[in-house]
């Protein structure tokens, strides 16, 4: 196996930066686009077969140094009793919010194996075909909670930043309830095979420090201290977080996830003795070949001095991004990182 992945996450010397995208199975290839055509997004998440199928088309087409599971941060929320739907054009859409007592009180702490086993049959399926290390990944409990409040995506999050302030009761069971789910869902993704694991929190962001250390942080610590007894490596990706670099430098991450919105070579020196990854812009990749080449070089210039780097997305793929535009960027990652 190409475990040059792990080795950086564990800040081990490597012949070459790996890399893999965040959104690496997704629209933007044509293969997926294919599978997709059949199906519904939900379906597609529920079938272990097909997930296999996109999982491994970025390894085949792209030549990815590591692979994510194909599924869904909010796959878990529709497994605690949250009915979920996807809108084109419009995303992740709850039938219903959860803003009070009641609400909150009728979601479960679902058994993972039963109610998302085939999430669970997908890692082991993926450990049967892989050569590259696989990923799995839950969203953090504050990213889970917007969407749960909001009802869906959201520009102002009102209702979830009213709730923080005017009944953080409310706000801190429902962060209970959430940890609990995503800390034995994550648990049963190790024990199914998972080698690494990813901790999204898109909308982290959103919040000023104090707020995060507040009403965040805490919970985002206990999931990861819950998973040092697999030994695999952890990952916590604040998006838009770079005000957040003290924090996610001490939630337990063994490698923590930057954007583009801070110099690699500045994030770095804040998170001292972790692992980075990131942190080029995802519409970057839309540059001329020859200065996406040294857009590259710069950043695995930058990242040098680096305990251990993935090269990654500052978020994901856009759904537009011609796919050879990909391939080119893991090229030039391989190329000039080996010399």
């Amino acid at each position: 196996m190409n475990d040059t992945f792990l080795k950086a996450c564990r800040g081990e010397k490597t012949d070459y930066t790996p890399i893999w995208m965040m959104r690496q199975a997704g629209r933007y290839l044509p293969e997926y686009q294919k599978v997709r055509g059949n199906v519904t997004f939900l379906e597609l998440c529920k079938s272990p077969e097909l997930c296999v199928e996109v999982t491994l088309q970025p390894i085949d087409i792209l030549n990815m140094d590591a692979a994510i599971l194909f599924s869904d941060i909010l796959i878990l929320m529709e497994a605690m009793g949250a009915p979920l739907d996807f809108h084109e054009g419009k995303g992740p859409v709850f039938a219903k919010t959860y803003r009070d007592q009641e609400s909150i009180d009728s979601l479960a702490l679902p058994d993972p194996d039963e109610e998302t086993g085939f999430v669970m049959e997908t890692i082991r399926l993926l450990r049967k075909e892989l050569k590259v290390p696989l990923i799995g990944f839950a969203g953090a409990p504050f990213t889970c909670l917007t969407y749960l409040v909001e009802g869906g995506s959201s520009k102002v999050f009102w209702d979830t930043k009213k709730m923080m302030y005017t009944q953080p009761h409310l706000f801190h069971l429902l962060m209970e309830k959430i940890t609990a789910a995503t800390t034995i869902y994550l648990q049963a993704q190790a024990k199914a095979g998972a080698q690494a694991l990813q901790l999204f929190d898109s909308w982290a962001g959103i919040l000023a420090p104090c707020d995060y250390e507040k009403f965040v942080f805490p919970y985002v610590q206990r999931i990861l201290e819950s998973l040092r007894l697999f030994e695999i490596p952890l990952i916590y990706f604040a998006n838009n977080g770079a005000t957040l670099l003290e924090y996610s430098a001490r939630s337990g991450a063994d490698v923590v996830g930057l954007d583009w919105r801070i110099n690699i070579r500045d994030a770095i020196y804040k998170v001292g003795k972790k692992a980075v990854q990131g942190n080029i812009d995802p519409f970057a990749l839309l540059l001329p070949k020859d200065e996406l080449k040294q857009r590259i070089g710069k950043l695995l210039d930058d990242a040098r001095d680096a305990h251990g780097h993935i090269f990654n997305l500052g978020h994901g793929i856009h759904q537009f991004t011609p796919p050879e535009q990909a391939k080119y960027a893991v090229e030039f990652v391989h190329e000039l990182s080996g010399r």
